[in-house]
């Protein structure tokens, strides 16, 4: 069991991730032209759409996708192996994160980077991270779903604050280089 590592008031786990690279990101981590971004709040279906991108760049070839781990083919800028492996990256790249938009890499909205930002039912996110959370050491076990469910209103859950990701979504809709997925459209479409 972990505790969380809190950065401007929001929880991440404490494994992984480290204050100062949280810092750099914001102000000085490069978003290329030529990247594409998934952002989402987290157990939104961030995974699922990274695997149907990565088949779109291949133009349907699953070999890259069934060769190497998700976390390489896009890795999280918010991580501390994920940061390091974007910085060094060259080419266009593919970049995960569950970060909120105010602590996204501010070069982001002065680039021609495309974004897709994920949606998903907050009851459907909130049941997800419990069973994820209550089986990983990643953060602070879950006792109950009751427990996780007031955590998650109260922002004290991984990665959260529900309300501010809805002004977020609403915020990030304004950039004519963002498109915004539902999860469950996704599914419904499959």
């Amino acid at each position: 069991m972990s505790d969380y590592l809190w950065f401007q008031g929001i929880p991440f786990p404490a494994v992984g991730f480290e204050k100062e690279i949280l810092e750099e990101i914001g102000n000085k981590f490069v978003v290329r032209d030529e990247d594409t971004v998934i952002l989402s709040y987290p157990k939104s279906g961030t995974n699922w759409l990274i695997e149907i991108v990565c088949l779109i760049q291949t133009k349907g070839n699953p070999k890259w996708i069934q060769s190497e781990p998700v976390w390489e083919r896009s890795p999280w800028v918010e991580s501390e192996d994920g940061y390091q492996t974007l910085i060094n990256k060259e080419g266009p790249r593919l970049i995960s994160s569950h970060l909120p938009f105010h602590l996204f890499p501010k070069s982001f909205f002065s680039s021609k980077a495309k974004m897709i930002y994920v949606i998903r039912n907050p009851r459907d996110v909130l049941v997800s991270g419990y069973f994820f959370f209550h089986k990983t050491n990643l953060v602070k076990n879950p006792e109950s779903l009751m427990n996780y469910f007031e955590w998650f209103l109260k922002g004290n859950a991984s990665l959260s604050f529900v309300y501010r990701r809805t002004i977020d979504v609403f915020e990030l809709i304004l950039y004519p280089a963002t498109s915004l997925k539902n999860f469950k459209d996704y599914v419904e479409e499959m």
